[in-house]
């Protein structure tokens, strides 16, 4: 056989090998992108979670400054009852 008989067959193997590689890759493209997906799924609830950690701890933060004002108030009107009383 001459080399340009054998150029149809070997023509035939490649087509076949690109189209084969084709498949493949389409097949991983989309397995990746299933993948990114998911991930990206992960990511919003991350960030969901953490949104909803921030604003508790703001709840909390202000909640323990109001009572400290309240004690420091308290402790104030401690002060001037017991002024008042020296005073008398």
């Amino acid at each position: 056989m001459t080399k340009l008989e054998e150029l149809p067959a070997r023509l035939d193997d490649l087509t076949s090998r690109v189209l084969q590689m084709r498949t493949e890759m389409r097949d991983e493209f989309s397995a990746l992108r299933q993948e990114i997906s998911g991930v990206e799924g992960v990511i919003a609830t991350l960030g969901e979670a953490i949104e909803a950690a921030r604003r508790e701890a703001r709840v909390l933060f202000e909640e323990v400054i109001s009572r400290i004002a309240a004690l420091g108030e308290g402790r104030a009107a401690k002060k001037r009852t017991k002024k008042r009383l020296k005073e008398r």
